[in-house]
Parts: structure tokens; C-alpha cells; sequence
């Protein structure tokens, strides 16, 4: 950790008892900087970039840890990479003794993101907000819940992680968990309590451009209340089932969000058909920030190998191995599908067409690269993919001039309306089956007509977690859906005994139960974060 705050506290050491030690009459520094609304906003939009950053910045997302650890996709990447995502994928360091520093960059980054909402929060009071008290409320909402997401995923992936709140290069030991979630609470309810509903001027919230309004804030509090109380087995402090379950109702009978009808048209890829000699598609998608959508990490087609990337990197990383089969931008070849996900969806049921490549079936498998792909299974994810128009060209820009590498922005959706509902049924509303059928009609309609195949189901606990996994399959979402089950019973779902194509060749593989239950469901700690901090953080157990 200490790595991570080293950088910023070069920038801002004291010359004590030194002429030097005075103002800047002509430089921007910390102390003189945070006075007026706009420079809020400003610091505000740079914690919306560092948050970004957590997943454009070339290390590990959490996204990707996420599909990996999950029993929804495998490794995958080329066959002649390194084998650092199948350390993650078996929870076993052995594939790659050396990597020690999986989520290196990932760690620095989050704690980069956190150290500029804590710079925000901490010169608040000195900023000059006049008659703008519903902005501050709002920029400080927003900050306060960034900062949740942030330690939110922290916490989930790595367990024990040292707690900031604020601006500090302190070399201290990881927190409790406890504490890390008493922080996230608080900052979710600040949010929930200072954003009003009403805070951006849009015909609908979810057309927000990114910002996390109040209702996006509630639905990552219910998030956050279900995996808590899940994954270790007691109530969470700071909040009750019913306050989440409210928060989650309040979303509801807003207005402000619906599913979209056709499940297809949430994904660009999905909904999207080549125009032969045009750079161009017939699409049918939604669009970026549509009805369904309560919170979304954006992304742009800046490009340059500067470091000055703000596209959808991971993004790539999901493409099909050196492969252009437009719509289908090529990429490397990760978190290759588990063919049981692509057998869980049942006749009729349009999620598995939208959310799911079949490399065989649509006819790309003649001139797939499968040589030089790792653990190819056939199936490759849908919902996150690059696009290439009819002659291969990146659309990463409308124009074809995009580089597939860097210029990728699809939005990375967080919460969608269809999360909302089926937490609300699952935390025991009374129109728990109404929401839940919603979701699922929804899934068994194209074009307003219900298929002959949709069948009713009950709703159960049991029959929400099957429902979560059809629904979310690919979004980042299922891993802690099953670790909120038990880490036993998530490990009992996610080992895997299967043959897969390594280069061509057919190959066995193998994720143990006992893996995951050693290492309880968590991330090896960056080793090089450990060194930096003389010992004083420790690594988790069995990696």
C-alpha cells in the first residue's frame, strides 16, 4: 500500500521552516485549490477518472477476476501467454510460481481512485459553496459513494485491506472487514440522504451520464447488504433488511427506470447486424444510459500508448482470439465460456443468444485463431465484446479510424432495473413473485410476443439465484452471487473437471473445491504491496 501512496506524497511534502514554504501566487496547489463550486467538480469529475482507471489502466479488472473466479468463464487468452489468469481461475499459484503480482497495478489503482475522493471530502468545508448547498450535497454524495464502490470491491476480492478516509501515504495495517463495510455504509447513506432524487436535470435518471444519483446509491447499499450478510453469515452494521428493502422500493415506484422489452437490445453486440460495404450496422440497441440502466462506468476512444487511454481495455481482452467476424471485433481471447452456462438456458429463453458467441453454430469456427487460443471451449461472451464493421475495421469510432486496442467505450453497466427487482423479491417484498416474473416474461419475449416455452416458477431463494445467473451471466455479478451462498457451497459449484482445446490440442482442466475453501474465496495481495510495506500488510491465507 505504501507504493501506492509514495507518488502523491512526493508531490506534497512540506519544506518546513523554509522561505520555500509559502503559497504559490501562480500555482494550483492542494491547500489553494478547492475553493470555489466549479473546483468541486472538477475534483469530483478526477474521481470519476480515477474510478475509470481502476479498469483502463492495463492491470487485472475486477471485472475480469470476477468472470474468471466465476464457474461462468474460464481463463482463456492466448496459448502462449502468460498463465497468470489461470492462477486466478484455479486459485492455485503453482500455474505460474512467479506471479506474485497479479493485481499490482489494480491494487495501486484503487487506492489512487480512494486518495482523490479523500482529498475531495477532506477540503470540503473550505470550498465556498454560497447558495449551492443541494451541489455540495450532490458532489459530496457522489464522492462518498465512489468511494464505497471502490472499498467495495476491495474488500470482496482481497478480504483484509488498510482503510483511508483520509488523504494520507501512512504505512498502515489492514482493517477489519467490519470496519471497511461500517465505512461503506456510511458513505452509501450519505449519498442516499445528500443526492436528490431530482439532482440531474434529465427526462429519466438512468440518462445520467454516468453520475451515481440517489437511487443508484440505494441499490449498491441492498448490493452491498446481500453479500455482507451472506458471505459471513450476520447482519450488517449501520443498516437493516428493511432500509435496504425500502431503498430498493423507492426505485421502484420512482419511475424513472423499466426493463427494456427486448433483452437483446441491451448489448451492442447483440442487437447489432453488419451492413455489407458501409461502415455502418442495423441496430436495434438501446443506447448507452437507456431505461434499464441505474449505474454505468463510462468509458471514451481517447487513444494514444502514452497512458493517456480512458477506453474499455478489458474490453479487448474479451475478444475473439485474433478474430474479426463482424459484428465481432477481434481481441485476446479471455474468460472463454463454460459450456454449462451456455446448456443452464432453457428452450425460448433469448438471454442465451444475446449474452453468449457460439463459435460453431454463427459459423465463425472455419476461421477462428484456435491455435493460438488457451483453454477454447467454442463459446466466447457477447455482452462485453469489441465491434469491427463489415470489412474488419475497429468500430471503436464511428468513423473505422479507432484503434481496437485503446479506443473501445462501451459502457461497463453496473446496476441494471432487472437487479433491482429481483433483489427487492429476494429480500422478501410483498410483490416479490410480480418482480421476479417481470424479469423472467421478459426474457421469453421478442418483439411483445411471449414464447409457447416460458413456463411460471415460483419464487424461492433457490429459484432467484438460478434466475441471477441466466439474467446477469457475463456482467461480473454471478462469483459474489455464489460466495454470498457460503464459501463451501460456492466452491462445490465452481470446481470444474472438463477438456478444453489448448492451441488445438485437447487438454484437461481442473479447478478444485478445495482451492477456494483454503483460500476462502480471496485474491492473493500484490507481493511487491507487502515488500513496500516493510510487512506490515500480511498475505491472505494459502496463497
Amino acid at each position: 500500500m505504501t507504493g501506492v501512496f509514495v507518488l502523491f506524497g512526493m508531490g506534497m511534502q512540506s519544506c518546513s521552516d523554509s522561505f520555500l514554504d509559502t503559497e504559490s501566487k501562480t500555482e494550483t496547489t492542494t491547500q489553494n485549490y478547492y475553493n470555489t463550486v466549479d473546483d468541486a467538480y472538477r475534483a469530483l469529475v478526477a474521481c470519476y477518472d480515477g474510478w475509470q482507471r481502476t479498469t483502463s489502466d492495463g492491470g487485472l479488472s475486477f471485472y475480469e477476476a470476477s468472470e474468471v473466479m466465476s464457474d461462468e468463464c474460464f481463463g482463456g487468452t492466448g496459448n502462449t501467454d502468460g498463465k497468470n489468469y489461470m492462477v486466478v481461475d484455479r486459485f492455485e499459484q503453482s500455474y505460474s510460481p512467479a506471479d506474485m503480482d497479479l493485481f499490482r497495478t489494480t491494487w495501486s489503482s484503487y487506492y489512487a481512485a480512494i486518495f482523490r475522493c479523500n482529498t475531495l471530502l477532506g477540503y470540503a468545508e473550505q470550498i465556498k459553496w454560497n447558495t449551492d448547498e443541494s451541489k455540495k450535497g450532490t458532489y459530496l454524495g457522489e464522492t462518498h459513494a465512489l468511494r464505497a464502490i471502490l472499498y467495495f470491491d476491495l474488500v470482496r476480492l482481497f478480504g483484509h485491506v488498510p482503510l483511508l478516509t483520509e488523504p494520507s501515504s501512512n504505512n498502515i495495517p489492514q482493517a477489519d472487514p467490519d470496519e471497511v463495510y461500517a465505512t461503506i455504509v456510511s458513505d452509501l447513506q450519505y449519498a442516499i440522504e445528500n443526492i436528490p432524487a431530482d439532482a440531474y436535470p434529465k427526462s429519466n435518471a438512468a440518462k445520467n451520464d454516468g453520475h451515481i444519483t440517489k437511487y443508484a446509491a440505494e441499490a449498491l447499499l441492498a448490493r452491498v447488504y446481500l453479500y455482507y450478510t451472506g458471505y459471513y453469515g450476520k447482519e450488517l452494521a449501520g443498516t437493516t433488511k428493511a432500509e435496504v428493502l425500502a431503498g430498493l422500493e423507492e426505485i421502484i415506484s420512482s419511475g424513472e427506470f423499466d426493463l427494456v422489452p427486448n433483452f437483446k437490445n441491451l448489448w451492442p453486440a447483440a442487437s447489432s447486424t453488419p451492413i455489407e460495404g458501409e461502415l455502418a450496422f442495423d441496430t436495434t440497441y438501446a443506447g448507452d444510459g437507456n431505461v434499464e440502466t441505474v449505474l454505468s462506468l463510462k468509458f471514451n476512444t481517447t487513444q494514444d500508448y502514452d497512458g493517456n487511454v480512458d477506453g474499455n481495455s478489458w474490453l479487448v481482452m474479451l475478444g475473439l482470439r485474433n478474430t474479426d467476424f463482424s459484428p465481432y471485433g477481434k481481441g485476446w481471447g479471455a474468460c472463454t465460456v463454460n459450456p454449462s452456462t451456455f446448456l443452464a438456458y432453457s428452450k425460448g429463453d433469448t438471454r442465451k443468444e444475446a449474452s453468449i458467441i457460439d463459435i460453431q453454430g454463427e459459423g465463425i469456427a472455419p476461421i477462428y485463431d484456435i491455435r493460438g487460443q488457451r483453454e477454447y471451449t467454442g463459446y466466447a461472451v457477447k455482452k462485453y465484446t469489441p465491434l469491427a464493421y463489415y470489412n474488419g475495421q475497429s468500430a471503436s469510432k464511428a468513423d473505422g479510424s479507432g484503434d481496437f486496442q485503446t479506443s473501445q467505450h462501451q459502457d461497463y453497466v453496473i446496476v441494471r432495473y432487472a437487479d433491482v427487482l429481483l433483489m427487492a423479491a429476494e429480500l422478501g417484498s410483498p410483490q416479490a413473485q410480480s418482480y421476479f416474473n417481470q424479469v423472467r416474461k421478459r426474457a421469453y419475449t421478442m418483439d411483445g410476443v411471449l414464447s409457447d416455452s416460458y413456463k411460471e416458477v415460483t419464487v424461492n431463494p433457490t429459484s432467484i439465484l438460478e434466475e441471477r445467473h441466466l439474467e446477469f451471466a457475463f456482467e461480473g455479478i454471478r462469483y459474489w452471487d455464489l460466495m454470498r451462498q457460503g464459501v463451501d457451497s460456492a466452491a462445490a459449484v465452481i470446481a470444474e473437471t472438463t477438456q478444453v482445446l489448448d492451441g488445438g490440442n485437447e487438454t484437461t482442466l481442473s479447478i478444485l473445491a478445495q482451492n477456494i475453501i483454503e483460500k476462502k474465496g480471496l485474491q492473493q495481495i500484490p507481493n511487491t504491496q507487502i515488500t513496500l510495506s516493510k510487512g506490515v500488510l500480511v498475505q491472505n491465507p494459502g496463497w
